[in-house]
């Protein structure tokens, strides 16, 4: 971590939350299914135990996920505790990050790259899904999990995890996994709202994006870009297309994923999924941003063009081939 924070274990965090009573739950902004899955989750023990609570997100929150967001239910009122869940860095707020990033009392998080910008951090770095963390605050603070919970836990715990299938799945992901289940959620339903429904839209979009994938690295690297272009002509929007940054991956052969995602305001956001013996969380570090071994993520200022930001990341990639990938030449 890079700033000072009070590092709290799990008793001091649930400690914490007693002690307030009014509270202000902030994601990170392009909202994934552990993030959110994470503040609704904790919303919903905070109410249990009596105290108020909303959450926020810079960005609209995808129709998918109605299944378990009450948005009707507790309000926060002015004078509020503010925390960040599934949050490594302030930049990850989006256009929350000026209002708050220096009045967060406390972050929840599972990200080893976690800058330490909180007054007070509770990090499980060994958790598969930040939801993980959450599950277990709820046991330490004797609040019981309900289906409603259990929907939003078990939601952050899949998709972080690709349905309990990448590296970052423990054995006591499966435990945590098989006790939601037990609350009688339709895990099944679950799975194909996340991993096996997508609009035609979606679909118009990823063929777009495959049909300009590259190859760097001896083909070690695949790159797919999605453009504001490509969002206009099919009509998706950045909500819609959760999940595609797996694609590159998947292509026998690649050891480095790389989606590029250009923002409205001509920023680009970089998504990066590898295997071993590549860490993406270092070439992702080298441009600013960081997250998993195996899933990372930065930022490119819109002062470079999408060339240049392609160039950038692509030295990144090729200075983490040439420390890491035993026999992997880093030639175009």
């Amino acid at each position: 971590m890079e700033n000072k924070t009070q590092l709290l274990s799990l008793e001091e965090t649930a400690r914490f939350l007693r002690e307030n009573n009014n509270y202000l739950i902030l994601t990170h902004a392009s909202p994934d299914g552990d993030t959110l899955g994470s503040a609704h989750a904790l919303l919903m023990i905070l109410a249990k135990l009596g105290k108020n609570a909303t959450v926020i997100c810079s960005d609209e929150i995808p129709n998918k996920y109605n299944y378990f967001i009450d948005t009707a239910c507790y309000t926060a009122k002015e004078d509020f505790t503010v925390i960040a869940v599934d949050v490594a860095d302030t930049k990850l707020l989006g256009s929350l990050e000026e209002k708050y990033s220096k009045n967060i009392e406390l972050c929840i998080d599972h990200h080893m790259s976690n800058t330490g910008y909180a007054k007070r951090t509770y990090l499980d770095s060994s958790a598969g899904a930040n939801c993980e963390c959450i599950f277990d605050i709820a046991g330490c603070l004797g609040v019981e999990i309900d289906k409603k919970m259990a929907l939003a836990l078990y939601t952050g715990i899949s998709t972080d995890t690709g349905c309990f299938r990448f590296s970052n799945t423990t054995a006591k992901t499966l435990r945590i996994g098989a006790a939601l289940m037990e609350t009688g959620i339709d895990t099944a339903e679950i799975n194909r709202i996340m991993f096996e429904t997508k609009s035609r839209l979606r679909l118009q979009l990823e063929k777009m994006a495959l049909d300009n994938m590259e190859f760097y690295f001896n083909d070690s690297c695949a790159v797919i870009t999605i453009t504001r272009q490509m969002y206009e002509q099919t009509g998706c929007k950045d909500q819609d297309i959760d999940g595609i940054t797996a694609i590159p991956r998947t292509i026998e052969g690649v050891l480095v994923g790389v989606t590029i995602r250009e923002k409205e305001d001509g920023s680009f956001k970089a998504s990066v999924r590898t295997y071993p013996p590549v860490d993406a969380s270092k070439i992702c570090g080298l441009l600013g941003g960081g997250g998993h071994i195996r899933a990372s993520g930065c930022q490119i200022s819109n002062k470079y063009s999408l060339d240049q930001a392609k160039e950038k990341i692509l030295l990144a990639v090729r200075a983490v081939l040439e420390e890491e990938s035993a026999g992997v030449t880093a030639d175009k």
